[in-house]
């Protein structure tokens, strides 16, 4: 072997151990940098949770690589509240009171089960007058998207009239094997007139993965100021004030 012959071996081993030490990164990395633009990535199944009492985290939120253009939804590991990433900003709130909730910035959290994608570009449109309800967003953007990719996120940002959203919050040492014994604790909060965001997945093939059994739509409500937060149940929204974002095909 000539000298370079033996050049050329040792710069091949020097350069593996280089990337296995810096730039190649985990396989988990290597796997999330592959995922396309707005691809959804599902981490376990609200079934799991709801009925086998698999409550315990499944993901690291602030081990998602990417964050920048992330947004995402699900519960806190234990069902001990919700949380939201909206333009790569992490959110969670937990109750602490009937009438009041703590939100806070944060990817220091784990869930049981957890809907995401990145997004790095979004088309805006304005959303009819008529679609004030959650029933009525559905069955806007089911016929909206026949022919787009799904499943698909999407966020919408305006005014609403009034709302519903709740926080999960089961007491600590529960055990659950039915949606019921899930929601033990629960606290759901009423909201007036506030310009708010909500953050949304849309599929028809994901009922009891990450939407519940009666809808197509899992979605996420908070504050502009940031001091709301939760999941959506109910909603009427402002005519005329309401935008829908898409992701850019």
């Amino acid at each position: 072997m000539n000298i370079r012959e033996k050049n050329a071996i040792a710069c091949t081993i020097l350069g593996i151990g280089i990337c296995a030490l810096t730039s190649c990164g985990s396989p988990e990395q290597a796997q999330e940098d592959t995922i396309r633009n707005h691809d959804v990535q599902v981490v376990g199944a609200m079934r799991n949770v709801m009925w086998n009492g698999e409550l315990a985290g499944t993901i690291d939120l602030d081990t998602l690589s990417a964050k920048k253009n992330l947004i995402g939804l699900g519960p806190v590991e234990y069902l001990a509240g919700e949380l939201l990433i909206v333009d790569g900003k992490s959110f969670k709130a937990v109750v602490t009171s009937d009438s009041t909730m703590r939100v806070e910035e944060t990817f220091a959290a784990k869930a049981p089960f957890f809907v995401y994608a990145r997004v790095s570009e979004w088309q805006e449109r304005a959303v009819p007058d008529s679609i004030q309800t959650l029933q009525q967003l559905e069955l806007y953007l089911d016929g909206e998207t026949k022919n787009n990719k799904r499943p698909f996120p999407f966020k919408l940002s305006g005014e609403i009239e009034q709302a519903t959203i709740h926080i999960v919050n089961l007491p600590a040492g529960s055990t659950v094997s039915n949606p019921d014994e899930a929601h033990q604790g629960q606290v759901d909060y009423e909201l007036g007139p506030e310009e708010v965001e909500v953050a949304g997945f849309f599929s028809t093939e994901h009922k009891a993965v990450f939407t519940h059994h009666d809808t197509f739509l899992h979605l996420h409500l908070i504050t502009k100021d940031r001091s709301k937060m939760g999941h959506l149940d109910k909603v009427v929204f402002k005519p005329g004030s309401l935008t829908l974002y898409l992701p850019k095909e």
